[in-house]
């Protein structure tokens, strides 16, 4: 009898715990007044930082959510980027390293921060393809961001499949979630509400309760387009009364925000590095906190863009990539650390705290080493490692040959040679040029050079290749559908080229294991490089690849992203999750060098 009342006992303690933590997964509300955002009733500030789980390593989340706590936000908001989880159609990853947003959503809450997501479909983020999956773009007329049943059929699908990770935490089931961004700068790219509608009918109908925001610049065209009755305006940015005013009045009844105040800025290749005014943050800030009008970072940590999601703008300067780091002169680095601008901003936010509370303490910053200079030996070459070759009679793009990111080699014979200009219509975006197997040159979107002089040679029909890189897809503005490789036709002199050869050179996982060399000692350009280098307990680093040309690193399989001579980066970021205690193994692919060249690890960025 005593053994049966104390496993009554047992059991009755194991249901008022269960039933106690169920209580309090209920007990906190997020609603809208006409006017202001009401946490448990009360009207609430939100103080965000955005920072992005695909461009952190997911060993790191705490830290950088810890850092944004202890700079005086309330909130992490974060962009979930579509095409890194659906790389493939259809298949999804949420569970893999940095894929996992649950597990970030889990640490969010566990610091004991809110959550605002930014989910898409498009999203911009200075990511390839502003987050949409460049499969889409093997249809020839696919339009992106409308209401193309193309289109929306594979955004429904992605909707559904991110709203079945997501709908656990919203705090409506006790969870961190305040509310989701339907879209983002619709405003900046057209009008269709019909589309927008959609997208946030869709959440609804994927079981997201929790209220939607827009975002968009503070001008009546953008937020005429992009706007949507009852949902929160985000203005990218609000800086003052005018544009806090202009947006109540565009679309009334719903609380107004900045969604994105700007700390820093994103840099391009062949650019300096973009440091924003400080002050001018500053006098931002103060405004907002003065007027408690809420806002968020964009970023408080930027990280990084590793393999080839670094996208793209076309502004008015033509193509222009976007460097491998994400740093944007963020206030926590792109290695996670402090800058004199993360204690600007503590200090200002922690001034409005009440009395005798205090900001938490900065976490201790990551490990970052210098390395010592290794070698880098010739490994092998692209040319000992060509797949079987598709027959073309005109040359096509990447999407065409069912790939999406790396390179293509395209080779002809030119039949009763003569020299003359080789014209590309149009290069997409990077290429190495070869007349029987000699280098001739480069073209480059970036500089708008598509052509080049091919001089004399003593072979009757000697063979042509062109090698060329895709270096990331447009992400904002008009020209979003930015398919990859020769997107028209190859002249010479002239006359149209035809009857290619093509190879498809993914530079994926896959393709990089599988890298065999067959022992020659080939000079021409197009070689990858390896070295080793070896630690006792990891820590970061940055890879000094200012003895090189243009190419990719990989450290035990991981791509770090590009480099370019032009600059300004001159150093990838490797985070000590890449390495492991022991050997660990470094190649580089380069376009341009022939000779394998030092390298080093840097402890800081430049």
């Amino acid at each position: 009898m005593v053994k049966r009342n104390k496993i009554f006992l047992l059991i009755l303690c194991i249901v008022l715990i269960f039933s106690s933590l169920q209580a309090q997964k209920v007990k906190h509300t997020f609603k809208f007044s006409p006017t202001e955002f009401l946490l448990d009733g009360k009207p609430f500030q939100i103080i965000s930082g955005e920072m992005h789980p695909a461009r952190i390593p997911a060993a790191y989340w705490r830290q950088r959510i810890r850092m944004a706590k202890a700079m005086g936000c309330n909130t992490i908001s974060a962009y979930i980027f579509w095409n890194y989880h659906e790389q493939e159609e259809g298949v999804f990853d949420f569970t893999s390293d940095n894929h996992n947003i649950g597990e970030f959503i889990r640490i969010v809450q566990d610091e004991g921060m809110w959550l605002i997501l930014r989910p898409g479909p498009y999203v911009c983020a200075e990511w390839e393809l502003g987050g949409i999956p460049p499969y889409l773009l093997r249809i020839p007329d696919i339009k992106l961001r409308c209401l193309d049943d193309r289109y929306m059929a594979a955004a429904g699908r992605y909707i559904a499949r991110l709203a079945e990770e997501i709908r656990p935490f919203q705090i409506t089931r006790g969870g961190p979630l305040l509310m989701i961004q339907v879209e983002n700068e619709y405003g900046s790219y057209s009008n269709d509400h019909d589309y927008m509608t959609k997208i946030r009918d869709l959440w609804k109908s994927d079981g997201i309760e929790v209220p939607t925001f827009t975002g968009d610049g503070p001008s009546t065209k953008m937020l005429e387009g992009g706007t949507l009755p009852g949902s929160a305006v985000g203005l990218d940015s609000g800086t003052s009364d005018a544009d806090f005013t202009l947006a109540a009045k565009m679309n009334p009844g719903v609380p107004v925000f900045s969604s994105e105040t700007y700390p820093g800025w994103l840099t391009h290749w062949g650019e300096e590095w973009a440091k924003p005014d400080t002050s001018e943050l500053l006098k931002e800030v103060k405004y907002l906190m003065d007027n408690k009008k809420s806002f968020n970072l964009y970023v408080i940590h930027g990280g990084t863009n590793f393999g080839f999601t670094a996208g793209a703008n076309s502004g008015g300067k033509g193509y222009e990539p976007d460097v491998t780091s994400y740093d944007y002169d963020a206030p926590i680095n792109e290695q996670g650390m402090a800058t004199p601008k993360y204690l600007a901003l503590r200090q200002l936010i922690g001034s409005y705290l009440p009395k005798k509370q205090k900001l938490p303490p900065i976490p201790a910053p990551v490990r970052c080493v210098d390395v010592p200079a290794f070698t880098m030996d010739r490994f092998t070459t692209i040319w000992e490692n060509l797949p079987e070759p598709v027959s073309s009679e005109k040359p096509g793009t990447f999407e065409s040959y069912g790939q999406d990111y790396g390179f293509i080699l395209y080779r002809t014979l030119l039949q009763d040679y003569k020299k003359g200009i080789l014209t590309v219509t149009d290069i997409h975006d990077y290429a190495t040029v070869f007349l029987n197997g000699e280098y001739v040159g480069s073209l480059d979107r970036r500089a708008g050079i598509n052509s080049i002089d091919l001089p004399d040679c003593k072979v009757q029909n000697p063979q042509l290749e062109i090698l060329v890189e895709e270096m990331g897809r447009i992400n904002y503005g008009k020209n979003i559908i930015d398919r990859k490789g020769i997107t028209e036709k190859v002249t010479l002199a002239g006359n149209t080229l035809l009857n290619w050869k093509v190879y498809n050179l993914p530079m994926d996982n896959k393709f990089i294991y599988h890298l065999r060399s067959s022992g020659k000692v080939l000079n021409k350009p197009g070689i990858f490089f390896r070295g080793t280098i070896s630690f006792a307990s990891t820590a970061d680093t940055y890879l000094d690849m200012s003895s090189y040309r243009k190419g990719i690193v990989w450290v035990n399989g991981h791509n770090l992203g590009r480099y370019w001579d032009i600059g300004p980066q001159k150093r990838l970021y490797c985070p000590a999750s890449f390495f492991k205690p022991g050997l660990n193994e470094i190649i580089i692919f380069d376009l341009h060098m022939t000779e394998g060249k030092l390298i080093s690890g840097m402890a800081k960025a430049e």
